[in-house]
Formats: C-alpha cells, sequence, structure tokens
C-alpha cells in the first residue's frame, strides 16, 4: 500500500527547508532510500502522487494477435495451447502457455481436448 501523501508532502517539506534525504527520513520514519525515490521523482515529474502499481502489463501484446490466435484454434479446435505457444512463436509472438489460458478465459472460450478413445458404451457400475 502506498504511503500517505501526507508523509510525502511533510517529508518533501523538511527536504526542501535543509534536510538530507537520510535526515529527514529518519525524522518520519521511512526509509532513507524511499525520501530518496520521492525527492527524485518529484524533481523528474513535478508530482509526488504515488504511481500506478500492479495490473495487467503484457496481455496487450497478446490481444493485439487476436486474429492470429483464432484463426489457427479455428483451423485446429483439439490443439493443445503448448502447440498453439509453438506456433504463435514460429509467427513471432512469444506468449507463455499460462498467457494463452487466460486469453480464452477473458473470451469465456472452453478448450476441451477429444478423447483419444471413444467413451465406453456401458454404464459404469459402482
Amino acid at each position: 500500500m502506498a504511503l500517505s501523501m501526507d508523509l510525502r508532502v511533510r517529508v518533501l517539506a523538511a527536504i526542501d527547508q535543509g534536510l538530507n534525504c537520510r535526515s529527514a527520513a529518519f525524522r518520519f520514519g521511512v526509509a532513507p532510500s524511499t525520501a530518496i525515490r520521492w525527492f527524485g521523482q518529484r524533481r523528474a515529474t513535478g508530482t509526488i502522487a504515488p504511481k500506478p502499481r500492479g495490473g495487467d502489463m503484457r496481455s496487450r501484446r497478446v490481444e493485439e494477435r487476436a486474429a492470429d490466435i483464432l484463426a489457427i484454434w479455428e483451423a485446429r479446435k483439439d490443439i493443445s495451447l503448448e502447440e498453439l505457444r509453438a506456433a504463435l512463436t514460429e509467427q513471432g509472438l512469444s506468449v507463455s502457455v499460462a498467457g494463452l489460458h487466460r486469453f480464452f478465459v477473458r473470451r469465456g472460450m472452453t478448450r476441451k481436448k477429444r478423447r483419444g478413445m471413444p467413451a465406453s458404451k456401458t454404464d459404469p457400475k459402482s
């Protein structure tokens, strides 16, 4: 969780009044690296607001190639995710099996494989 804006303002105000980053950090109970990072962020961007955290960073690459992925899948519906990953690698898209799984989950598509052998004709007895 990001530290409060009030704390950020107080630490940077102390630095502006002449304290070095380490002394200001000690005074307010934050790590020296935190005060140094806030000071550098304010100097570089002009803001001390927390940066966005987490979230999906790579699915955009997969979504841009959705047509290619779906075309391969339509041609061979029984293709495994690993085989699909290999086919996409040949086309220049590096993606993990887990990334492909999430791609299909986002679309509500199931990826059930066909059975290797036909189902038994008799009902199982228990």
